[in-house]
C-alpha cells in the first residue's frame, strides 16, 4: 500500500517471556490489520553499551546509528514499556539516550532531536500487577514530550498480564480493544500530520 503509515513497534524488554514483548506483537498484528506498514524490532538485536559520553567520544556505536535511522524513518511508534520499581526500564532509557545523543560533526545526526521531533507515539504497558505498569507510562511520557514527540491521548496498561494471553499469544477482549484504541489513535494522528 503506497499510503500505508510506517509504524515502529517495540518493547522495552529483552526477557524471553516478557509480557511487553507479547503485547508488542499484538499491537503489531492489530496495526498490520489496519493497513499500517509495521516494523517490529527487538532491542536485543541492537548491541548498545551503557551510555557513556567518554565512550561516545571514541565513536557512536553502529547500532545507535541504525536505531536513529529506524526511529527517524517512522512517523508513528508504539512503545510497550515494562515497569521496574515504578518506572520504565534501564534498557529503554539507554536506548533513548543513545538515539537522542547528537553525533558531533555528522551532518545527518548532529541534531539529537531529529529521530524524535514530531513523532506520534502510542504507549502501552503490561505487568502482572493490578496497575498493569501504568506508573512506567507516567514516567516515560514526560521524557518523550521533552524530546518533542506527540503522545496519543489514549494509553493502555494491561493488568494481570500473566493470565491475559492464550497459548498462541492472543489477547482476549476487552484488553485487545484497549490496545486497538492506542494503535488507532497513533495511526489516525500520523495520517493527519502527514496531510
Amino acid at each position: 500500500m503506497s499510503n500505508a503509515i510506517p509504524l515502529l513497534v517495540f518493547a522495552g524488554s529483552t526477557r524471553a517471556q516478557s509480557h511487553n514483548r507479547r503485547l508488542a506483537q499484538v499491537a503489531a498484528d492489530i496495526a498490520r490489520a489496519a493497513g499500517a506498514a509495521v516494523t517490529h524490532i527487538e532491542l536485543a538485536d541492537f548491541d548498545l553499551p551503557l551510555y557513556n559520553a567518554d565512550l561516545e567520544a571514541r565513536g557512536t556505536p553502529a547500532a545507535a546509528i541504525r536505531l536513529k535511522e529506524i526511529f527517524h524513518a517512522h512517523p508513528a511508534w508504539v512503545i510497550c514499556s515494562p515497569e521496574y520499581n515504578g518506572s520504565y526500564t534501564g534498557l529503554l532509557k539507554n536506548t533513548i539516550d543513545w538515539v537522542s545523543s547528537p553525533v558531533k560533526g555528522d551532518p545527518e545526526w548532529g541534531d539529537g532531536l531529529k529521530p524524535f521531533a514530531g513523532k506520534v507515539v502510542g504507549l502501552l504497558s503490561a505487568s502482572p500487577g493490578g496497575l498493569g505498569g501504568l506508573r512506567s507510562l507516567s514516567h516515560l511520557s514526560p521524557l518523550l514530550l521533552n524530546l518533542q514527540c506527540w503522545l496519543t491521548p489514549r494509553q493502555f496498561a494491561l493488568a494481570r498480564a500473566g493470565d491475559a494471553f492464550d497459548a498462541e499469544g492472543r489477547l482476549a477482549e476487552p484488553a485487545r480493544a484497549g490496545v486497538q484504541g492506542v494503535v488507532d489513535q497513533a495511526l489516525w494522528a500520523a495520517r493527519r500530520f502527514a496531510g
